[in-house]
């Protein structure tokens, strides 16, 4: 990777609405340069999408989030990989990774209540071959996302005396 490109990933990283003119202003070059190797970027698979990062406790989206630990046994001569095409297709789906550590497989998870993520864990998930278990964390609060500060902290609590 050219070093104008990895300068480029790591602006856009920090914030993604930047204009390929101001890019271009940090970096030193043409807005057109930037414009080129952005779009190689993306065309060669390194960018894949441009996402708004939200506070949902004020986007008042109601969903519920979870994080699933997931051991599983690897199908032969397949790995761990065909397990995780099995699971992509789920719509629940958010964000899927292959683990080191106590499990294999880590997968962040949407739904409209806690009984479709259950019903997606005991339903979907626990059903496919080679699925040894399963753990269910619910997400309570973010505090912070992709290095993004989410939440405000609340005035200092202050000591009351009787």
């Amino acid at each position: 990777m050219k070093k104008l490109q990895a300068k480029l990933i790591r602006l856009l990283k920090e914030d993604a609405r930047y204009t390929a003119e101001e890019l271009a202003a940090m970096v030193g070059e043409s807005a057109e340069t930037v414009k080129a190797e952005i779009r190689a970027l993306e065309d060669d698979g390194v960018i894949v999408k441009y996402t708004a990062i939200t506070n949902s406790e004020i986007e008042n989206e109601n969903l519920v989030e979870a994080l699933i630990e997931v051991r599983v046994t690897p199908k032969r001569l397949k790995g761990f990989d065909a397990i995780a095409e099995e699971i992509n297709r789920f719509k629940e789906v958010r964000s899927l990774y292959l683990m080191s550590g106590g499990y294999d497989i880590a997968i962040f998870v949407e739904g409209k209540t806690l009984t479709d993520v259950a019903r997606f864990v005991s339903e979907k998930l626990s059903g496919l071959e080679g699925v040894l278990s399963t753990a269910t964390h619910f997400i309570l609060k973010k505090y912070k996302i992709e290095g993004q500060i989410t939440y405000k902290p609340t005035a200092e609590r202050q000591l009351i005396h009787a």
